[in-house]
């Protein structure tokens, strides 16, 4: 009897971990780019790209431009080199979600906006739809309009998607990584059935209207900075979230502030959001001889720079923090890991090579 319970106990184990290895690593990432851009994409390292970003024209969901409709084709025909690739539309990103309060106030807002991206899906032969509203029910973008109404109406329009899409396209969103984004902007215990995944911005966290310098893409919390991936995914969990339904986010960009003190090399001092720099603009911006001296964060496993000269601070994420929050999705069994933004990124030994070296090699660090 009792070897007959060892047996089945390790037949068990064995198909938990033929599963885990089974279970799909997603890559997945934003595209801000036009269609010039495409064919230099990394497509076989992929499993997602999200076009960004499609816009409300009345209730509608529509390109801006013919330059869209292109690109959406060219990405599309990414599927030759990697035939288990998405596409993905999005709506929205910051300032082009002027209207999404009034649009989907109403169910006949929300029914013809379902109407609209299952056309275009269809059209374009996309996945799916990303929703990129920032924020329901609290402020975003300035003079945009947010009612506390939006939060139930979010959940309304996730449910009028489903029923239109049925289960061949995708559902996800972009959910703030911050507390009060969390606690007041989706319900959770109601979406989360009809929604593939949430690609949670676990970036922007110290944002451009931060007069404090911090970690902009903490993976951890510290005593002085509490907002963090790690804190936002706990909130999740304990809210009935699914592990494989969770996304982490990562910046392929960093954030400076001016007139930051030396004090502490530069963290978590007062100062004046400055400028966005690109990952792949690093080298010449970002770096020793750009006068910057780099530090690592043991505790929010995050890097930082100084330059004492100009009194420059940075945040960002770098390979070895990338390389943190793979080895966490792998840790955690999350669904995947994505990014803002791929342009940013090099051609080549850039930060999608670290995130698909880590996935195929099991997360096991490459010599």
């Amino acid at each position: 009897m009792v070897r007959r319970l060892f047996f089945i106990l390790a037949i068990l184990l064995s198909v938990a971990e033929i599963s885990a290895q089974s279970r799909e690593f997603n890559i997945i990432a934003y595209y801000a780019g036009g269609p010039e851009r495409v064919d230099s994409l990394p497509a076989e390292k992929l499993t997602h790209i999200i076009y960004s970003f499609c816009h409300l024209k009345g209730n509608r969901l529509q390109f801006d431009a013919a330059a869209d409709s292109t690109a959406v084709t060219k990405l599309v025909g990414l599927k030759q080199r990697n035939p288990k690739l998405k596409i993905i539309l999005s709506l929205g990103g910051w300032g082009g979600c002027e209207t999404c309060s009034d649009v989907f106030s109403t169910a006949e807002g929300r029914e013809e906006f379902a109407a609209s991206t299952l056309a275009l899906n269809e059209r374009f032969k996309c996945d799916g739809i990303d929703l990129d509203w920032e924020y329901p029910a609290i402020e975003g973008y300035p003079g945009h309009k947010f009612v506390p109404a939006d939060r139930e109406n979010f959940t309304a329009l996730i449910k009028e998607l489903r029923k239109t899409l049925g289960v061949q396209y995708e559902i996800s969103f972009a959910a703030g990584g911050f507390r009060k984004f969390l606690e007041e902007s989706v319900e959770w215990e109601k979406i989360i059935n009809d929604v593939d995944r949430i690609n949670l911005m676990s970036y922007d966290l110290i944002n451009g209207y931060s007069e404090v310098t911090g970690h902009h893409t903490a993976l951890f919390s510290t005593p002085l900075q509490r907002e963090s991936a790690h804190q936002a995914i706990r909130y999740l969990l304990k809210k009935g979230v699914p592990r494989s339904k969770i996304v982490i986010g990562a910046a392929f960009y960093a954030r400076v502030w001016e007139d930051v003190a030396a004090f502490n090399d530069g963290l978590y001092q007062q100062g004046k959001f400055k400028t966005s720099i690109n990952y792949q603009q690093f080298p010449a911006m970002i770096s020793p001889e750009a006068g910057f001296e780099f530090f690592w964060d043991e505790t929010a496993m995050a890097p930082y720079a100084y330059n004492p000269k100009k009194k420059l601070f940075a945040t960002f994420d770098d390979k070895k923090s990338i390389e943190q929050k793979t080895l966490y999705v792998i840790d955690q069994k999350l669904d995947g890991i994505m990014f803002w933004e791929i342009s940013h990124d090099t051609l080549r030994g850039g930060l999608v090579d670290t995130i698909y070296d880590l996935k195929t090699s099991n997360g096991r660090r490459r010599k």
